[in-house]
């Protein structure tokens, strides 16, 4: 039997700012900054929408969910994940697996992670197992490091039988 796999990888970065809520995989991680942004700022979720995006070759978060269309202003981030996660079955294809890494130097993530991997296993439909979401510092340095910004990186096997 012949399968077609296809990887796609996302990015996401925003500034943090006091008087937003910090939403990261959906999940509201309290902190006294948020992230800046059109919708609600989770660069987690958005980076793991481009990744999946990317592997389907259908262009980025910003051309489905335009930042200068009103619907989506302060719009939850697992509702575009959950309409992303349509298009790849449409398409045919099922999740193999993401491996994500969310970069910020404060709050500190390891207490959320597992609650932000359940919650992405649900609103995707995937096997616990087929997620994974770390974290990294950036030691100090630049703009992350000095807590003005938080980002994430994410990769996505998909896969058609």
């Amino acid at each position: 039997m012949s399968s077609t796999i296809r990887i796609g990888q996302g990015y996401d970065i925003h500034q943090l700012v006091e008087g937003r809520p910090l939403i990261l995989g959906g999940l509201t991680i309290p902190f006294e900054k948020g992230p800046l942004g059109h919708s609600d700022g989770d660069v987690l979720i958005h980076a793991i929408i481009d990744s999946l995006l990317g592997a389907l070759s259908l262009g980025d978060i910003g051309q489905h969910f335009p930042p200068s269309d009103e619907r989506y202003k302060g719009a939850n981030s697992l509702d575009m994940l959950a309409q992303v996660k349509g298009l790849v079955t449409n398409q045919g294809f099922v999740i193999g697996n993401i491996d994500s890494t969310i970069i910020v130097e404060q709050p500190k993530m390891a207490p959320h992670l597992e609650s932000i991997r359940t919650l992405l296993a649900e609103v995707l439909n995937i096997e616990l197992s087929r997620i994974s979401v770390k974290a990294k510092t950036h030691e100090g340095l630049d703009a992350i490091g000095l807590g003005n910004a938080l980002a994430c990186q994410a990769v996505a096997l998909l896969y058609q039988e």
